[in-house]
């Protein structure tokens, strides 16, 4: 049975109790007050709950600790080394529409790098988790990326811009890039999950822009200990607050990074 550190443990407890809240909320999705923050971007009383209830959870186990938070923005903490990065729900639109593809993501940033991630499913009860030197894990699984090396047979996953967002022509662009030599594309709506599904081997690559640290912070954690790579799309190592990412089994990063890039 995998060993969850004391860091890990105040991760799980902040989510699985933010969790509570979600999945009630996620029962009554007709009870819910939606309002709009910029387009196809909603924030609901669920979101913004599980944040309260996530950052009330770390700052009593880690008062020191600063946080980057969806909702809340940034927060300085008297530790300058380590810092919470909350996205309180991903998948803020499928949870809206009763699909069961939404997810908790907590990480743990120190001394300006993804040291530890959490990311959780409540309606799936599947909980990723990773910490630097400790390997990759969902539930009591140990995770490893496949070993794909021929991009026929990959899976990739992407995400989409909705109307209205710049640089739909790029992504469409990439796409059919990676269609025509690959076994196929999945966009589920949840960078969170889509990067922890390459550290579980579900999918071979993933690839997306426009995001924030939120998105990202957590899963990446989870590639890396499960033997992956994650960068920026142009190779960068920026990607917490590049706005890009894209992450691969070792055996075709390369592969996957030339191809999205043209």
């Amino acid at each position: 049975m995998a060993h969850q550190s004391a860091l890990i443990n105040v991760m799980v407890t902040a989510a699985r109790k933010a969790a509570r809240g979600l999945t009630r909320d996620f029962g009554e999705l007709e009870a819910l007050q939606v309002s709009k923050k910029g387009v196809a971007d909603f924030v609901t009383k669920a979101d913004l709950s599980a944040e309260q209830t996530i950052f009330e959870s770390l700052n009593t186990a880690r008062p020191k600790y600063g946080f980057v938070m969806e909702e809340r923005g940034e927060m300085e903490g008297a530790d300058n080394s380590n810092r919470w990065i909350v996205d309180p729900l991903d998948g803020t639109t499928n949870f809206l529409h009763g699909l069961s593809h939404f997810a908790i993501s907590i990480a743990l940033e120190r001394d300006r790098q993804p040291y530890a991630g959490v990311i959780y499913n409540p309606a799936t009860d599947e909980l990723f988790w990773a910490e630097k030197g400790e390997g990759a894990w969902m539930n009591d699984r140990r995770l490893r990326v496949s070993g794909r090396r021929d991009l026929n047979e990959c899976l990739f996953a992407t995400g989409l811009p909705f109307a209205g967002r710049d640089g739909r022509d790029e992504a469409l662009s990439e796409a059919r890039r990676v269609l025509e030599v690959t076994a196929g594309i999945r966009r589920f709506g949840s960078a969170a999950l889509d990067l922890a599904f390459v550290a579980a081997g579900r999918y071979d690559a993933y690839w997306e822009r426009d995001l924030n640290a939120w998105d990202v912070a957590a899963g990446a954690c989870l590639v890396r200990e499960a033997g992956g790579f994650v960068s920026e799309i142009d190779g960068g190592r920026n990607f917490l607050f590049g706005g890009s990412i894209l992450a691969a089994n070792a055996e075709i990063y390369e592969k996957a990074t030339a191809l999205v890039n043209g």
